[in-house]
């Protein structure tokens, strides 16, 4: 064991004052998965492909859904013979299998309690075809990753759910999610073109293929002639096909798609529609084509404020017809509570309890049209009863892109942020039902009678033109009492919804494990034995997902639903929703941010000391501490801003020793000593070799201990320059503030960064001034990262101080040439200042060399020469500033073609956190690298060292500043100078 290594127990959570939970993981699970399955799967798939331990299949028993039931193994497969295997042992075996992809879905259809098998890992890709008019897709993909690669062409995917960051397109076929707009017109049933799945007794299927059914015919036989008996058979019943028929008139996705059978002519075109909806019941689906849909770009919306939640469902049929592509409702709940996503006016937290808002949009190919439809839309706003409770209420139509963008926000957080505002310790439920639209506000009148029959305060939203409302109820589900009085309302509402308004249960989240003991209420006995027989038709030994979609026990839906013990602050809100997980770059590697929620989550069910606790903690101080970036980017994506990285911090200092922490604070009193030394040993190593440096820090991490000394990896920079430019602090427009990773750190070409930021900015006739004391200080950034409390508190205060002197007082602004350094000085290094020094820091103006630029210097440059093409890097410090167009705007006056890659995120390289973890950054990069190398650029191009030097390690190419580029277009002199950089 290394010398330093930390004590897993420093990371035991304290007081537990609920107690173990009784839905706590009992200790006969704490080895993991049991032998014979662990072992047959590992020699069936390989060590790789198979999770076992008690850590990882906690992680994987938790989704979006009220629901947690814990996998016995977890597989994750590479391909369809993978898949094939599995399935094959299952059958044999006797197990259960379910898919789970991106875990958003909402009703639990992504839990299985055998065999799960993870098909988002190693299932994504888009191919745009036919000029973007169809588009074939891997299941992983998320729907915004589509969407970004069909936008270049002027198209887009017609189902638009809500979660589309973060929600895949295997989940949304698996579902028949639909979204905003899709209804039941643009919904993956109606635009899906082909689809390629496995059934459970192995058979693949590719119904683009000519031959499908004369394949499907040999292989399956008798599954052939029983979808075409079941066909005849509900062909021959005119009441049957009526009934199918009208309840496929609104949004439904409860239960399988019998109109399969009316739609599709032979078994193949049958099962292509019976997979959609099917929520991995029947079959596997591997890859997907979709028709695509026009994008089209003129927007105008308006965010209309009612007195009550009826009054505004009278006024949704008006937009319908005035044409409006959506119409989406928020009660009082959900406005209030959405105050704690950014950008929503805070007095809406004031907003009077019956207040409920519709949300209008109008699309439009072109502005003659986009004008009739604002016509249209005036006109019904002349008649309507809004009301304008507080101040930013306008009630108006507008075109403004970010004004738009922010109503959307608002709308599309519902569900996380109602969850996020909502009691602790509380589960959260999540129901979604249609009524025909007509009748829209007369159901919502009987909802809100409901609700208070049985002691609920839900907040309802949904997608008002289609008669589709969502709601959300909390109720402590370790308390029966609690969970009868949900399953009492549960009951009562069904009823409601169908015997009065004969309704969907689900008109888009699909049936899941919550309706399904509703299934009959909704379709009768007839039709509900027809999707028995259907799915014993195809999936005989019901080994598929079972008790998702039909289940007879009569209260399947309480049964599983997960406790939410509270945890640290930060991250208590949690609803476990996974928005946060395509942003993190350990996603792929070990955790991601809502995994690491969940397991602090059963730690707290367990009692202290337990073999699953012990099981939990041995694993979490690598799998969640050491390898998260800590960059925050899911703070970002959380739509109530739950920044999980800053919790792993707060780990991270908790496991550090007090020695460890003065050594940390004496580090930073004598940080000039240190600059210089780490000057010199780049120098040092760039003289020895890679080869013989790699190995010594490999030699020294195994025996102190990996997660404090850094690997150095190939391709690392040398030392920068020894002393920066000359500058003259008179006459300067600015402080320049060279970051100390760039005075350690040399660039790729001859000039350094600092000369070229004192070049351009003096081209521009904004001369800068670099202080002779910048050496010695920092952002503050790398004590932070690491959690070291002391050091940051040491260098926070002394940086800040040295800016006030510099800038005097403010007057100039402090130009810093790193954008994660330009956030930490900003931002990061405030809650470890002294009082008076906050006040010192709330008169600094910090900007980052890329605004310094683009504002500042572009104006004034000339452009004398260009590269032919540039791909650009956006950092997570980019993300959190609002840079990213920056950097572009810099990078476009200096070339001809720049690119941002779909794929481009985090790095993973956080400073020195790749050369801790090297696996971090490849696996980060993966998708992005594969870009970068699939063509020639003329530069690689973003605006933090660390970040170019793990884009360097992860694409073999020479990453360096934006800036330096900028150097190169402006400076004087005729021709072409040489090759940059």
């Amino acid at each position: 064991m290394p010398l330093l290594e930390p004590d897993p127990g420093t990371l035991r959570p304290g007081a537990r004052p609920e107690g173990p939970a009784s839905d706590r993981v009992p200790e006969d699970r704490a080895g993991g998965t049991p032998e014979p399955l662990r072992g047959d799967l590992t020699a069936l798939l390989g060590a790789d492909k198979v999770l076992t331990g008690i850590s990882d299949l906690v992680r994987y028993a938790s989704d979006a859904s009220p629901y947690r039931f814990v996998p016995r193994a977890v597989v994750v497969p590479e391909d369809v013979d993978d898949v094939s295997a599995v399935l094959s042992y299952a059958r044999g075996n006797g197990r259960e299998v379910v898919f789970r992809a991106a875990g958003t879905s909402l009703n639990g259809q992504a839990q299985g309690e055998d065999i799960l098998v993870d098909v988002r890992r190693h299932w994504k890709g888009v191919e745009v075809l036919d000029g973007g008019a169809r588009v074939r897709i891997a299941p992983g993909t998320t729907v915004a990753r589509v969407n970004a690669a069909l936008a270049r062409h002027g198209r887009v995917l017609g189902p638009d759910p809500a979660s589309a960051a973060a929600c895949t397109v295997g989940g949304v076929v698996a579902n028949n999610a639909s979204g905003m707009t899709a209804g039941t017109t643009r919904n993956a049933y109606v635009t899906l073109a082909s689809l390629t799945f496995v059934l459970p007794s192995g058979t693949i299927v590719d119904t683009a293929e000519p031959d499908a059914d004369e394949r499907l015919a040999r292989a399956e036989p008798a599954l052939c002639a029983g979808l075409m008996e079941l066909k005849a058979e509900i062909e021959a019943d005119s009441a049957l096909v009526d009934r199918v028929r009208a309840k496929y008139a609104i949004k439904n996705t409860n239960g399988y798609r019998l109109d399969a059978f009316l739609d599709g002519s032979t078994p193949v075109s049958i099962l292509r529609g019976l997979m959609v909806g099917s929520q991995g019941t029947l079959g596997f689906v591997s890859e997907v084509v979709f028709d695509t849909l026009p994008l089209d770009r003129r927007v105008s919306a308006a965010l209309l404020f009612f007195g009550s939640l009826p009054a505004a469902a009278a006024a949704v049929p008006l937009f319908t017809a005035a044409g409006a592509s959506a119409v989406e409702l928020m009660d009082g709940n959900t406005l209030r509570a959405s105050v704690a996503v950014e950008g929503v006016p805070g007095d809406w937290a004031g907003l009077p309890g019956p207040t409920t808002a519709l949300l209008v949009e109008f699309r439009a190919p072109d502005e003659a049209a986009q004008e009739v439809y604002e016509e249209r839309a005036r006109a019904v706003l002349e008649g309507l009863p809004l009301v304008s409770p507080v101040p930013s209420v306008t009630n108006s139509l507008t075109r403004d892109r970010r004004t738009v963008a922010g109503y959307w926000k608002a709308r599309k957080a519902f569900v996380t942020a109602v969850g996020g505002a909502r009691p602790s310790g509380t589960t959260l439920i999540t129901e979604d039902f249609a009524v025909p639209p007509e009748r829209l506000a007369e159901a919502c009148e009987a909802l809100l009678e409901l609700q208070t029959r049985h002691g609920f305060d839900a907040a309802v939203a949904g997608h008002a033109a289609h008669g589709n409302l969502h709601f959300l109820l909390a109720f402590d589900a370790s308390r029966p009492a609690d969970v009868e009085r949900y399953a009492a309302f549960m009951d009562a509402f069904c009823r409601i919804t169908v015997e009065r308004f004969d309704g969907s249960l689900k008109a888009e989240h699909a049936t899941g494990r919550n309706i399904a003991p509703f299934l009959e209420l909704e379709w009768g006995p007839m039709a509900t034995e027809l999707m028995w027989r259907t799915k014993r038709l195809i999936d005989p030994d019901g080994l598929l997902a079972p008790r998702v979609v039909l289940d007879r026990d009569p209260r399947a839906h309480v049964r599983g639903l997960k406790t939410i013990p509270r945890i640290e602050a930060i991250a208590d809100p949690c609803i476990e929703c996974g928005f946060c997980e395509p942003t993190c770059p350990s996603q792929d590697v070990t955790t991601t941010p809502r995994q690491r929620i969940v397991l602090r989550r059963e730690m707290m069910r367990q009692p202290e000391g337990s073999p699953v606790e012990n099981g939990l903690l041995e694993a979490y101080g690598h799998d969640a501490v050491d390898t998260c970036a800590g960059d925050s980017t899911c703070g970002l994506a959380c739509p109530v801003g739950i920044d999980t990285g800053a919790l792993m911090r707060a780990f991270r200092h908790a496991r550090h020793t007090p020695r460890e922490e003065r050594a940390a604070a004496l580090a930073a009193r004598h940080f000039r000593v240190l600059e210089v030394s780490a000057r010199l040993a780049v120098a040092a190593a760039d003289r020895i070799g890679d080869r013989r440096v790699n190995a010594l820090t490999r030699a020294v991490r195994k025996a102190v201990r990996p997660d404090l000394v850094p690997e150095w990896l190939p391709r690392m920079p040398g030392a920068a320059p020894s002393a920066v430019p000359r500058t003259a602090r008179v006459g300067a427009a600015a402080v320049y503030y060279p970051a100390c990773v760039n005075r350690v750190f040399g660039g790729p070409g001859d000039v350094s960064l600092a000369r070229a930021v004192v070049a351009v900015s003096a081209r521009a006739g904004k001369q800068v001034w670099i202080p002779d004391d910048v050496r010695g200080t920092c952002c503050a950034t790398i004590w932070h990262s690491k959690g070291y409390d002391a050091g940051n508190a040491v260098m926070a205060n002394r940086v800040v101080e040295a800016a006030w002197g510099w800038t005097a007082g403010g007057r100039l602004p402090l130009v810093v040439d790193a954008s994660s350094c330009a956030l930490g000085i900003a931002r990061e290094v405030v809650p470890h200042l002294t009082p008076d020094n906050r006040e010192l820091h709330a008169e600094l103006r910090v900007v980052d060399s890329l605004v310094w630029a683009a504002e500042e210097l572009l104006p004034r440059l000339t452009v004398r020469r260009a590269l032919g093409s540039a791909v650009l890097h956006p950092t997570c410090s980019m993300r959190h500033l609002g840079d990213e167009a920056h950097l572009r705007a810099v990078a476009e006056a200096c070339a001809d073609e720049v690119v941002v890659p779909d794929d481009a995120g985090c790095c993973g390289f956080a400073g020195d956190r790749g050369m801790l973890h090297r696996e971090l950054t490849e696996s980060a990069t993966r998708a992005e690298a594969a870009y970068v190398t699939s063509r020639d650029f003329d530069a690689h191009l973003s605006a933090n060292r660390m970040c170019e030097v793990g884009m360097d390690h992860a694409t073999g190419r020479d990453y360096c500043s934006v800036l330096l580029a900028l150097e190169h277009a402006t400076r004087p002199g005729a021709g072409r100078p040489a090759r940059f950089p």
